[in-house]
């Protein structure tokens, strides 16, 4: 079993370029299925959950070439609608390629998602908006089984929530809709606006995408399209939080400085700097970080409920409490324990309040990587901790972070992959 070692104490200092948007790179290779034709996907990011998505590609009939981060697939032979239940359980968005085949076929055949167990993600939001499009939807033996018998219809279609998925999976569908599908309360992620762009480009209308309301006109047929994915800007928070961790002053390249407006506040409020040179972002540490009074996840432009666990991670040594409140996944404290083995103060209440009572010193321990960006965490207060951290259940962070431990080794972290 793979696992990462880090002797804490080496303040960071140094560059580092940023990947690809792991949660931009799904949602646009599952689009790609719904496209007919060769789209070339630049700064794709090395991902076990890209892997993932390049499968099900493959699976449904695509012929996918990669080389270094750019993938070129040939969608024009695809000419599958199911996607077994290994594939799907691979990757918890998964559930984003329901709209891109229904597009493509009319129908579409999948199982739950998988990933990191962060809590319930109800589809039930992507169903509903769905039928509303003249889908018909029926469950047995634990799968979907989704058909357009007689087209898929736009509309109006108003979220009670401002689903990412779901906002996804009505764009994807509504890529062969009969008339304009405008969707209100639709979420605003930059990730929303990179695939509507991709989408545009593939010869498709959309205006909205970034605000609330979205409107799309799918074209007489979606062809293959060039693309150039967003950076990731929760590994932009990621590398901050290290650095928080461990001190120092380091620069991150390829940043998109507006992408980061929600999380910086954050960290100046800690006694971080944060300098920006177009796209290049220059942060500075504190020797030792402030509290932050508080802090709630929301959807964006609010605090991200993905940069949690890691903020969590740097304000565990901060002078004095911090309270972070997490409203968007009711499991996604898993990381707590493990912060705690470390001599963390952290308690949590009602199931989504953490109390963060900053301690001097933390150390290194054996821990457990239990999701994606909790494991994430660990790798961030280890490098501020004093001794050896073995970080295991590396699995989870491979998911959105791209060798983590060369990027922080570049850094100056003494940091290894065992």
């Amino acid at each position: 079993m793979k696992k990462i070692i880090v002797n804490g104490g080496n303040p960071l200092c140094g560059s580092v370029d940023l990947q690809g948007s792991k949660n931009s790179a799904l949602p646009i290779l599952a689009a790609v299925a719904a496209a007919d034709g060769i789209s070339v996907i630049h700064n794709c990011p090395d991902l076990t959950d890209v892997t993932a998505a390049l499968k099900i590609l493959e699976h449904i009939g695509c012929k996918i070439k990669r080389e270094g981060h750019t993938v070129i697939a040939d969608s024009s032979c695809a000419n599958r609608f199911d996607i077994p239940e290994s594939l799907m359980r691979e990757m918890r968005s998964s559930i984003v390629f329901l709209g891109a085949l229904l597009a493509r076929f009319g129908n579409a055949s999948v199982s739950s998602p998988g990933g990191c167990e962060i809590g319930l993600r109800p589809i039930d939001l992507h169903l509903n908006a769905l039928r509303s499009m003249n889908v018909q939807i029926s469950e047995r033996g634990g799968r979907l089984n989704c058909k357009a018998a007689q087209g898929i219809n736009g509309g109006n279609i108003s979220l009670s929530f401002p689903s990412v998925g779901a906002t996804e999976n009505i764009m994807l569908a509504s890529m062969s809709a009969r008339g304009e599908t405008v969707v209100t309360n639709a979420a605003r992620e930059p990730e929303i606006i990179d695939l509507a762009s991709f989408l545009q480009k593939c010869g498709a209308k959309i205006s909205g995408a970034g605000q609330s309301v979205i409107r799309i006109n799918p074209p007489e047929k979606l062809t293959g399209a060039e693309h150039t994915i967003i950076s990731d800007r929760i590994v932009a928070s990621t590398f901050m939080a290290c650095a928080a961790s461990a001190g120092g002053k380091i620069a991150v390249s390829g940043v998109v400085r507006e992408h980061l407006d929600p999380i910086i506040p954050v960290f100046e409020a800690a006694g971080c700097e944060s300098d920006f040179n177009g796209r290049e972002l220059i942060f500075k540490a504190p020797s030792r970080v402030s509290r932050v009074k508080s802090i709630r996840t929301m959807p964006y432009p609010g605090f991200p409920t993905d940069s949690q666990a890691i903020v969590m991670a740097m304000l565990a040594k901060a002078k004095g409490t911090s309270i972070i409140t997490e409203k968007i996944f009711e499991n996604r404290f898993r990381h707590v324990p493990e912060l705690v083995k470390m001599g963390a103060d952290i308690r949590v209440e009602d199931g989504c309040v953490a109390v963060v009572e900053g301690v001097e010193e933390l150390h290194g321990a054996k821990v457990t990587a239990c999701d994606l960006r909790g494991g994430s965490a660990l790798v961030a207060a280890a490098l501020g901790a004093a001794g050896k951290t073995v970080v295991e259940e590396i699995h989870h962070i491979d998911r959105g972070c791209e060798a983590i431990e060369k990027s922080l080794s570049a850094l100056g972290a003494d940091i290894k992959r065992e």
